[in-house]
């Protein structure tokens, strides 16, 4: 796809983008303020830009005159570049009148990390843990009738090397039949044990060659949201994926609720019902217009906290919740994935778990730590997962060390009074005009405005602070001079869209609570990585790089990140993002027998720390109430941008 290079004056800014990009996004992505209250669809009327030369499609609405339309005024929001571009920001654009400076924050995202299937198989590890193979076997006869099982062990043996096998009571039960339906034509589906020590299982019998037909699943459980994907075992290839909520939500947002409920007479049967649902809804839409038949599915691959394992099995979940917070397991056998956990695939398929930390960090994170690579890397590194609960996980390839912490939901856009999750008009990048204090939001989709979402939130109430419109502290300036700022019903608000530019059906607001939920569930974090940093000797300045994982990480704004005091500073180079690791991890495993059985090394040799047990964890998240923290000398950039503001 071509690119074409935007100019935006009078500030100057470049910036190369591809053919079609939307104008509105091309300014945010050159650091340029463009009005824009509306989130980008077209209903303010305000992101007016001036095309002097160049080509656009688009840009045009209602809200624009024939004979602005002709002296060269476009809608940014509306529009799309189709060449080289020169654009002028109109003068109610500039930051203040005879201020030609136009520029904002440029965005810095952290570095995608790809997993991909060639490092397996340039590693020599791309040994699925369920296999097929083809065979032809000699048919019975007067000088050689061995029995079927026998015959069938042999072959596998003389053609592929397979000794020792165990074949499951239901394969012995169709044996007979598949053998003689194709002429002693055979495809024999084996699973692999995590530990050599043990015997690799004959799991289903076909008659005929289908030995690349071999798929699998894999799958995140998550506290909110469920994801699977289905592989081809043969290639490594991701042919079909799907996500829903998870169905227990209707019990509570967070785990500890869904424990509590657990408890209930037929609690735990509810809590099973409703997970086992979910991922069976994300089966059957993925399966569904895949071309791949429930029979060819052998595996499925899960990972998810400790808390939503024991509920997807049955277990009970109670004492996770009580000190000394002890799980009944955090190691979990490979079980039937229909007979035993419910699953709507066939009775061979086996369903395999990724094990625990501890009460707090479960497989979804080790799964997090498989994926990313970290215990395999020499550099010392600090991983976090962040949603309702932080897991953080500190270490390299010799040692790792784990904590959680309780975040809350204002990540997930929980807790906040407009809050969402990333959806369309959800408003997921800001910037304000530190003179006007107008608005520039970007929506999901640039559709109205509805909500803020997580990431949207984040950058929100960094410009806010950096901009002087909130104190340190989270508290509004009531001194100045915009209709923007008003008295809520939660403290005194900050109107990020009134009702009339909006979808909603009133004033989208940030208000003085919502940004105290924020600074509660930043300084969680925080204080979870310096408590934990400090458990094991090592300060913020050790650290060589950052892993980030979730949903969350996904759109977060380093710089906002670190200016609100979420994340240290550090070089934002340094930082990585794995997307969602608990997924990525449950698919490598599906493709890799070896990597199950180095997770078994990892768990092994974690050290998990209970913060909440941590005395000097209360004093550090006491210490991060405020933005970005009380001690700004850990926070020496950020401390520099705010010192025009004395």
């Amino acid at each position: 796809m071509p690119e074409h290079k935007v100019t935006f004056l009078p500030a100057g800014r470049s910036i190369r983008v591809k053919d079609g990009e939307n104008l509105l996004q091309a300014a945010r992505l050159a650091g340029v303020h463009v009005n824009a209250s509306c989130g980008g669809s077209g209903v303010c009327g305000k992101c007016r830009l001036i095309l002097e030369k160049g080509k656009i499609e688009g840009g045009r609405s209602e809200k624009l005159r024939e004979e602005d339309f002709s002296a060269g005024f476009r809608q940014a929001c509306l529009a799309r570049v189709r060449s080289d571009l020169i654009l002028r920001i109109p003068e109610e654009s500039l930051l203040a009148a005879g201020v030609v400076e136009t520029s904002v924050p440029v965005r810095h995202r952290a570095r995608m990390y790809v997993f991909a299937i060639e490092e397996l198989k340039k590693e020599g590890i791309f040994i699925v843990p369920v296999e097929k193979y083809s065979l032809e076997l000699a048919p019975p006869s007067a000088e050689n009738n061995m029995a079927d099982a026998g015959r069938l062990i042999q072959a596998l043996a003389d053609q592929y090397g397979e000794r020792g096998l165990v074949i499951e009571l239901h394969v012995l039960r169709k044996l007979r039949r598949c053998l003689r339906a194709q002429n002693f034509r055979i495809t024999v589906t084996l699973s692999r044990p995590v530990r050599k020590k043990f015997r690799s299982r004959v799991t289903n019998v076909q008659a005929g060659s289908w030995a690349h037909r071999n798929f699998g699943l894999a799958v995140d459980i998550g506290t909110t949201t469920v994801h699977g994907q289905l592989i081809d075992l043969h290639t490594g290839d991701i042919l079909a994926e799907s996500g829903d909520y998870n169905s227990q939500m209707s019990y509570g947002e967070d785990v500890i609720s869904r424990i509590i409920f657990a408890e209930k007479p037929e609690g735990l049967k509810t809590m099973q019902d409703l997970a086992v649902s979910t991922v069976n809804r994300i089966i059957e839409e993925i399966l569904g217009g895949s071309g791949v038949n429930r029979d060819e599915v052998n595996s499925i691959t899960l990972a998810g906290n400790t808390t939503m394992s024991h509920l997807f099995l049955g277990i009970e979940p109670h004492n996770i919740r009580r000190s000394p917070y002890v799980p009944v397991t955090t190691f979990f056998p490979p079980v039937r994935a229909k007979m035993d956990a419910g699953l709507n695939l066939s009775p061979h398929a086996v369903a395999l778990f990724f094990p625990a930390i501890s009460s707090y960090v479960g497989g979804d994170i080790v799964a997090g730590i498989m994926g990313s690579g970290m215990y395999r890397t020499e550099a010392q590194t600090l991983f976090i997962d962040v949603g309702t609960n932080a897991e953080i996980v500190i270490g390299n390839r010799d040692w790792l060390a784990c904590a959680a912490c309780s975040a809350g939901p204002a990540f997930e856009g929980g807790g906040i009074t407009h809050g969402m999750r990333a959806a369309g008009g959800a408003v997921e990048d800001f910037s304000i005009n530190p003179h006007t204090l107008e608005p520039m939001n970007i929506t999901i989709g640039n559709k109205p405005p509805v909500g803020i979402c997580g990431s949207g939130l984040l950058i929100m109430v960094a410009a806010l602070f950096e901009n002087g419109v909130i104190d340190r502290s989270g508290k509004f300036n009531r001194n100045l001079d915009t209709p923007r700022i008003r008295k809520g019903k939660n403290g005194f608000e900050y109107v990020v869209a009134w009702q009339e530019e909006s979808g909603a059906e009133s004033d989208i607001t940030i208000n003085e609570l919502d940004i105290d939920n924020f600074i509660r569930a930043k300084a969680a974090v925080y204080a979870g990585v310096v408590t934990l940093l400090n458990s094991v000797g090592l300060e913020i300045i050790d650290l060589e790089q950052i892993i980030l994982a979730g949903a969350f990480g996904s759109y977060i704004d380093l710089d906002s990140a670190m200016t609100v005091g979420l994340l240290p500073e550090i070089d934002p180079e340094k930082i990585k993002y794995v997307g969602n690791g608990s997924l990525m991890g449950a698919r490598m495993s599906a493709l890799s027998n070896h990597i199950r059985q180095d997770v078994v090394e990892v768990v092994r040799k974690m050290t998990s720390f209970e913060l909440s047990e941590v005395e000097r964890f209360k004093d550090n998240y006491v210490a991060s109430l405020f933005l970005p923290h009380t001690d700004l000398s850990l926070f020496p950039v950020t401390a520099g941008k705010l010192s025009h503001l004395k």
